[in-house]
């Protein structure tokens, strides 16, 4: 039993040094050549590998160059001179002797009678050509009064009433108990009769009685500027059940 179990190291089947003396440098030779062909082969192709962008490609394009000086300013002697622009003076003393000697004409500051080409009545030291009496100033006209009827408020005072007439309470209307106020819108003319009326606030069983009353009334004219204008104005009309 103990001779079986160790059967195997007293008589080892596999045998050290079995193979032949030269598997060891054959492969070493292959290893050899192979890394060689590996490494060498790149080297002899560099002319068939793709040519790296040069540095250059990265560098940016030269700044432009500055922009000549100006020229140099042109000498006093090629400038050209500005033309002084003579001044006129009514009052300088003239250069030159005139041809013809203008007599003035005589001045009347001071002169307490009359002189040539004065007038009756004139004023010492007036002006010479002026008209007997003179014509006074005239003020101007007054603004043209409006066309148009304007409405009563603000400078346009409302006119005053000097005829009243009461309105007649339409029987139906007493019937139906129906009472109330009647606003209605008045345009009245330059001489203060009421020319046109409308209802601004209506009560269907009142209008035309309110209407017929308000057209009877009569108010002050109305001035602006002095002068009569037609004016609107609002009024009312209550009805009161007795």
């Amino acid at each position: 039993m103990p001779r079986d179990m160790f059967g195997d190291v007293a008589n080892p089947t596999v045998k050290l040094g079995s193979q032949a003396w030269y598997t060891v440098p054959v492969s070493i030779l292959a290893h050899i050549v192979l890394f060689g062909a590996v490494i060498i082969i790149p080297l002899m192709a560099t002319d068939v590998l793709p040519t790296p962008p040069t540095m250059m490609a990265f560098v940016g394009a030269p700044p432009p160059p500055p922009p000549p000086p100006p020229p140099p300013p042109a000498p006093a002697a090629a400038r050209p001179q500005a033309t002084p622009t003579p001044v006129s003076n009514p009052n300088a003393a003239p250069v030159e002797a005139p041809r013809e000697i203008i007599p003035e004409a005589p001045s009347t500051a001071g002169v307490t009678e009359g002189v040539p080409g004065g007038v009756e009545g004139g004023v010492p030291g007036g002006v010479l050509g002026g008209v007997v009496g003179g014509l006074p100033t005239a003020p101007p006209p007054p603004p043209p009064p409006p066309s148009a009827p304007v409405r009563v408020g603000g400078n346009i005072k409302t006119p005053n009433k000097i005829k009243d007439v009461r309105p007649v309470y339409p029987p139906i209307a007493q019937s139906a108990r129906v009472a109330g106020m009647v606003i209605i819108e008045a345009t009245i003319g330059a001489d203060g009769r009421v020319k046109d009326a409308k209802v601004l606030r209506s009560i269907p069983l009142l209008d035309q009685a309110a209407l017929d009353a308000v057209k009877q009334w009569q108010f002050t004219p109305t001035l602006l500027n002095g002068v009569p204008v037609p004016v609107i104005m609002t009024v009312t009309v209550n009805f009161t059940l007795q």
